[in-house]
């Protein structure tokens, strides 16, 4: 995409409109002042930019938890006060725009860049292990957390679980090694909207801590299992066919942008790679369903990189380089562009190891 000299990162992030608040997917470049970001316009980006965020006098709110189906999305208010909703496609690309966007609107202040970079490195989820896994055992009948009716302020709340019992549990389901960890992991359920707070307060500190203090390991903290859970399972048994497919194992994910078989125009598009079956699914960015629009086994798939010079066949609009084309077992030709060589040649890397 092209340069912008000073560029501290730059890629797709789905935003929401200030107007009609319909979700559109724009690439932004984020400047040590400014976060830029611009239309696509076949598969090139326009060379004016749409809009820019002064990022002077900023705050952050990461995660912004205003949209229960969309839990990785980053709240930007400006010092006149406009609020900017951005949608990243992961959790760790989500929590990257976030640091490196508060790095910048906290660069004249180290201290607090370096907290946050601790605080970034403090726990990582072993690889191994999803969050989808730590839920799906919290619900087992008999070794899962026990909901129990709790009591606060004269409120009583039926299936809940305290913040302590919750961290005992993940401790003693060898989930983590320390009281620490476990309440970080903790924030990550709530984080991706496995579990919510209930009571006033567990509440209260989800709204005002950070990371670290959104958890409470206390007693008379209450939590309970969030209504997406049990919507995202029956949506994906809505989807029996596709069970399978969708079973597999994520090995990566990421924003690129696609032609489409008919009318051809670009799209971006949020692809995920699955092995164990082994599939590339995307999804629309734009809506809010969690189902893909498309995918297709990788079995006897062939994957290339296309020359950046000129147009290759096949290929229609004003496109701007970083190509690659995966050929079905079924003849199906597909034209993705990734955002630079390296990501292009990471996802074609990543795709063989699977055919």
């Amino acid at each position: 995409m092209q340069d912008v000299s000073g560029i501290l990162k730059e890629g797709f992030l789905v935003k929401r409109g200030h107007i009609v608040h319909n979700w559109k997917a724009r690439w932004f470049v984020l400047l040590q002042d400014k976060l830029l970001y611009y239309k696509l316009d076949g598969g090139r980006k326009e060379p004016s930019p749409k809009g820019r965020i002064i990022l002077d006098g900023c705050t952050i709110t990461c995660p912004c938890l205003e949209y229960e189906n969309r839990p990785l999305v980053i709240k930007l208010k400006t010092k006149t006060n406009t609020e900017y909703f951005l949608e990243s496609c992961s959790r760790e690309e989500r929590d990257s725009w976030a640091l490196d966007i508060t790095g910048a609107i906290h660069a004249g202040h180290p201290l607090q860049v370096q907290q946050l970079h601790r605080m970034k490195n403090s726990f990582k989820l072993p690889s191994n292990i999803s969050l989808n896994q730590i839920v799906d055992k919290m619900h087992d009948n008999s070794n899962g957390i026990k909901l129990t009716p709790n009591m606060e302020q004269g409120n009583t709340y039926k299936e809940s679980f305290t913040g302590s019992a919750l961290v005992d549990w993940l401790i003693s389901s060898n989930f983590v090694a320390s009281r620490y960890e476990a309440m970080t992991l903790a924030s990550m359920l709530m984080e991706e909207n496995f579990t919510k707070p209930v009571g006033a307060r567990s509440t209260e500190a989800m709204r005002n801590g950070d990371l670290a203090e959104q958890f409470l390991d206390d007693s008379t903290a209450l939590y309970t299992f969030a209504e997406s859970y049990n919507r995202k399972l029956s949506s994906r048994e809505e989807l029996h066919p596709h069970i399978l497919e969708l079973s597999g194992t994520i090995v990566k994910q990421g924003y690129l942008v696609k032609q489409g078989h008919k009318r051809k125009n670009w799209k971006v598009r949020h692809f995920v790679l699955r092995a164990d079956p082994a599939f590339l699914h995307y999804y629309d960015p734009t809506k809010e369903e969690n189902r893909p629009v498309g995918g297709f086994s990788l079995r006897g798939c062939l994957v290339s990189a296309l020359e950046d010079n000129g147009v290759p066949t096949g290929v229609k609009g004003n496109v701007q380089g970083n190509l690659f084309k995966i050929i079905t077992k079924n003849d199906i030709h597909y034209y993705i562009q990734a955002s630079s060589k390296a990501e292009r040649a990471q996802w074609i890397e990543a795709i063989k190891r699977l055919t």
